[in-house]
């Protein structure tokens, strides 16, 4: 499976829920790559982005305004951030071979806040394959390609390495995302309910069920038949994130839309946190499609070409009173007609 499809893809590996919290970063060094920076690094608590530095910039800087709070009691913060961005910069630039080439990092930990159990991982990529990774269980090294073998074979072996590496897993890492996560409990343990939407291409296309907008991304998406959940005809889609920290999913049926099967069928969004279920029934009239917009243009068009001929009319009769008034008036300038004798004198305006 391709590990480094795309950052926000990747986030969602790890699921968020009330009680397991995630820290994540993502580092990424590219050689000549069009209209992107040589080097990226992004940070990420619970799926949100909290910190970005890249070799344009060379600043790492916050993305949450709570993420400032940790200045309080560690005044130099984002300048070792940035020393150590940098430093990551260099690092990933002199393992890159020549050409056109992407080195890909992601690491992290993970916390249970109820059991305090802690979790890490570390993953690289090297143009978008599995290279190398991290067995935090026996603390040795995978190497996914045979490229990787020697620095499998050195990792494995340099102790003070592999002292730094349970350091960081097991204490550094889970007692900043402690920090982090208690900085931002405002945002990150809210929980907002999506909006639902029923969309349809065409008549004879699935139904699909959209929800967009909630948070945080523990959620389950499903149809319902007469109570029932269902799993056959039913396709699901995967949690991806929106552009203001909220997510989004959808699950497709197929089924043929008639009077009978109305209200039969029900769409169920549940939230983790979150008691209701938001149920959403499968109604014709409550479905949007192109064929409802298609409808929707003709009827216009239909109406705007009914104004445009009423419109017409008016402008005839219009023209054919002003001609008629005009003439009038050439007639009224003479009191006789024009055959008439010389004795006839032009009217005063």
């Amino acid at each position: 499976m391709n590990l480094f499809l795309f950052f926000l893809l990747v986030v969602q590996m790890y699921s968020v829920t009330p009680v397991i919290h995630t820290l994540q970063y993502f580092h990424t060094a590219s050689s000549q790559v069009p209209n992107f920076p040589e080097y990226v690094s992004v940070g990420y608590v619970d799926g949100v982005q909290i910190s970005h530095y890249d070799s344009n910039s060379r600043k790492a800087e916050a993305k949450q305004d709570w993420m400032n709070k940790i200045t309080a009691e560690d005044p130099k913060y984002w300048q070792r951030q940035t020393e150590f961005s940098v430093v990551n910069e260099l690092t990933g630039k002199n393992n890159l071979e020549v050409g056109v080439h992407i080195l890909q990092l992601m690491y992290g930990c993970e916390w249970n806040d109820e059991t305090d159990e802690v979790k890490g991982w570390y993953q690289q990529g090297y143009d978008g394959e599995d290279f190398i990774s991290l067995d935090m269980k026996t603390w040795t090294f995978t190497a996914a390609k045979q490229q990787a073998f020697p620095d499998k074979l050195k990792w494995d072996q340099d102790k003070h390495l592999l002292e730094y590496i349970k350091f960081y897993y097991t204490e550094y890492c889970p007692s900043y995302l402690k920090k982090y996560v208690n900085n931002g409990k405002e945002v990150l343990m809210r929980t907002e309910l999506p909006e639902v939407f029923l969309l349809q291409k065409t008549p004879s296309s699935p139904v699909s069920c959209m929800a967009t907008g909630f948070y945080p991304d523990g959620a389950d998406l499903f149809w319902r038949k007469d109570g029932e959940q269902i799993f056959e005809d039913v396709e699901h889609g995967e949690i991806l994130p929106n552009h203001d920290g909220t997510f989004q999913m959808s699950v497709a049926l197929k089924v043929e839309v008639t009077a009978d099967v109305e209200g039969k069928y029900e769409c169920v969004f549940q939230l983790s946190g979150v008691k209701e279920d938001l149920v959403t029934k499968l109604e014709r009239r409550s479905i949007l499609s192109n064929a409802s917009h298609e409808d929707n243009l003709s009827v216009a068009l239909a109406a705007t070409a009914a104004v445009l001929a009423v419109a017409a009319i008016i402008i005839i009769i219009i023209i054919m009173v002003m001609v008629r008034r005009h003439r009038n008036r050439q007639g009224e300038g003479r009191q006789c007609p024009l055959s008439s004798s010389s004795r006839c004198t032009r009217s005063r305006p």
